[in-house]
């Protein structure tokens, strides 16, 4: 694709990049095949190829309207066009670069801008959160059904493990997960622990930067990057193998923190190591497939599991889990479009609601189609979003892991 950037972003890092990600797109089209919003909404402008034309105008100088900014934000940021285009164009980049871009320049309205900003406040901080959660709970029956949605039923954690080993590995300290699903940390610690592995969290941590990221706010998540940097250092130098990601959105983007950081000249070089050791929990158990198939419960169970976009398309990270659950005894059935985003995405389920929903609904009927007896995921926000629309049980396919290894159906 040919372009001629403006002189405004034309040398720097970010015009480079764009210039470098435009000129291999080719025009083809196979990105809105595998699109959601695209499959949905039958829009040339909410497809990906539509929406690297918009940048490509605004990155040229075209001033950008809400009608540009409307589209951008009904992206997923799914990355599933990213799997499918064969000239490799990295959208996931460019709709970054093109949404700051846009952000700069076209004025939210106030509500819309409050509603983000409560989100980047209230979902980031523990003590915000936390507390929100047990009273959501406690008033439950008394939350407008849309609210009543988002807040998945409570679930005991289950033992704690504390035991110590040689080996030793870094678990996130999260910010909704531990609210929302305790259990989902408990079961990984007490899986590791059965491996010979001690996982620990570093109390100075937290949210790994995503959602601030996600909504364009990138300094305040450099910020959250850093922290858990400073954070985790000490337990590197004093042999922490590996940071383990069991949120695949997580994960996502602490695999990305060497290129937000890339400017950092403190922090750069730290980040890469991060990068370098980081692994979504399920690259980290592979090795132990074996070990773990001799602790397992005797009976087969019907499993459909859904492998959220930020474990399958921008991890790439495909059959893994799948291969531990099928030495843990799971059938998995069929699903049809496994490659299709659930329309969770982070904060997207509550911006874009109606859009989300209808996804979520074509996903549900994929997933419950062949009648499994769970649905088993790899992240938080997958999990919640599926939960509360679900025919069947839909946990963390790490907690099915654990209950196996326990013998417990």
């Amino acid at each position: 694709m040919e372009t001629h950037l403006a002189e405004w972003i034309k040398g720097t890092q970010d015009g480079d990049d764009a210039e470098s990600i435009l000129r291999a797109c080719v025009h083809c089209g196979f990105c809105n095949a595998t699109c959601p919003t695209y499959q949905v909404l039958g829009d040339e402008l909410d497809g990906p190829r539509g929406r690297i034309y918009q940048i490509k105008q605004v990155l040229e100088g075209a001033a950008p309207t809400q009608s540009t900014q409307l589209h951008l934000d009904r992206c997923l940021t799914c990355l599933n066009c990213e799997t499918t285009c064969p000239s490799g164009v990295r959208y996931g980049r460019l709709v970054d670069i093109g949404r700051m871009e846009v952000e700069r320049r076209v004025a939210r309205g106030p509500f819309d801008s409050a509603k983000r900003n409560l989100l980047r406040f209230a979902l980031t901080r523990r003590w915000v959160f936390d507390p929100a959660v047990k009273l959501g709970r406690a008033l439950r029956p008394l939350l407008p059904t849309s609210l009543r949605k988002k807040l998945p039923l409570a679930r005991p954690a289950g033992v704690v493990v504390r035991n110590s080993h040689s080996r030793k590995v870094i678990l996130l300290k999260g910010c909704v997960q531990p609210a929302l699903m305790p259990v989902i940390d408990a079961a990984t610690a007490r899986v590791l622990d059965a491996l010979g592995v001690e996982a620990i969290v570093a109390s100075e941590s937290g949210c790994c930067g995503a959602i601030d990221y996600h909504l364009n706010a990138h300094d305040a998540a450099r910020v959250k990057m850093r922290r858990n940097i400073d954070a985790w250092w000490p337990l590197i130098d004093a042999g922490a193998e590996a940071v383990v990601a069991n949120a695949s959105g997580c994960g996502a983007m602490l695999k990305d923190y060497a290129h937000a950081l890339r400017d950092d000249p403190v922090y750069a070089k730290k980040a890469t190591h991060i990068v370098s050791i980081t692994r979504d929990l399920s690259e980290f158990l592979a090795p132990s497939i074996g070990v773990l198939a001799r602790k397992r419960a005797p009976e087969k169970m019907r499993v459909a599991f859904h492998p959220p976009c930020t474990l399958q398309h921008t991890q790439k990270i495909r059959g893994v889990v799948e291969n531990i659950l099928t030495s843990l005894g799971a059938d998995l059935v069929p699903v049809a479009d496994a490659h299709l985003c659930c329309g969770s995405a982070g904060t997207y389920s509550i911006l874009q609601p109606e859009l989300s929903q209808q996804l979520r609904a074509r996903k549900l009927d994929d997933l419950q189609r062949n009648g499994p007896d769970i649905i088993l995921s790899a992240n938080i926000g997958c999990l919640s979003h599926l939960e509360t629309g679900a025919n069947v049980p839909v946990r963390h396919w790490i907690e099915w892991v654990d209950q196996r290894m326990q013998g417990e159906r």
